[in-house]
């Protein structure tokens, strides 16, 4: 099975015919964003009804890059554990989030979000945050810096490889993990 080029951000519709197992190609814009950003945005989709920073339709990638280095945008950039943006992510991808970025398996809840909303989860090997930072074209701090490698960062990416975990229609490549 060949690689599947998906253009950031990916409407609903261009998300739709993805299928969980297939093997992508990320290019075009990504946010990074953890636990402490999730908490920030929770705290102000409450208060105004509406993401904050134009994050509707955008995808988030949780990740804490490091500083610029080696003449690229960032050092490394290595997928967190997608488990602990579980509190945040249905209420994300009901106000317009459509694909999110880490690795690991997702909760029952992310799945029934996914096919509920039509989102996309994907899903990163872990160890290769080297790897993934020469996919980084540009890298620009969009709000709380104060909070280092946690600040929600606007990335332009290029062909950064991954895998569909949670399809639009629910199915999760993590469902039969650990059942014998």
């Amino acid at each position: 099975m060949s690689r599947i080029k998906v253009q950031l951000p990916a409407t609903i519709e261009d998300l739709s015919g993805l299928q969980m197992g297939q093997e992508v190609l990320l290019s075009g814009t990504i946010y990074t964003m953890r636990d402490a950003g999730h908490a920030r945005v929770l705290d102000y989709l409450k208060e105004h009804g509406e993401l904050p920073f134009g994050l509707s339709g955008q995808a988030l990638f949780y990740a804490g890059p490091t500083p610029a280095a080696a003449g690229r945008p960032l050092g490394s950039i290595g997928p967190t554990t997608s488990s602990r943006m579980d509190f945040a992510t249905p209420a994300l991808y009901r106000a317009g989030i459509t694909v999110t970025l880490g690795k690991g398996k997702r909760s029952q809840e992310i799945s029934q979000a996914c096919k509920k909303c039509g989102s996309v989860h994907f899903t990163a090997v872990g160890g290769v945050a080297a790897l993934l930072a020469t996919c980084v074209k540009s890298s620009e701090t969009v709000a709380w810096p104060e909070l280092g490698t946690e600040a929600l960062k606007k990335l332009e990416i290029e062909n950064m490889p991954a895998f569909v975990a949670i399809d639009s229609k629910g199915n999760d490549i993590f469902s039969n993990v650990g059942r014998a």
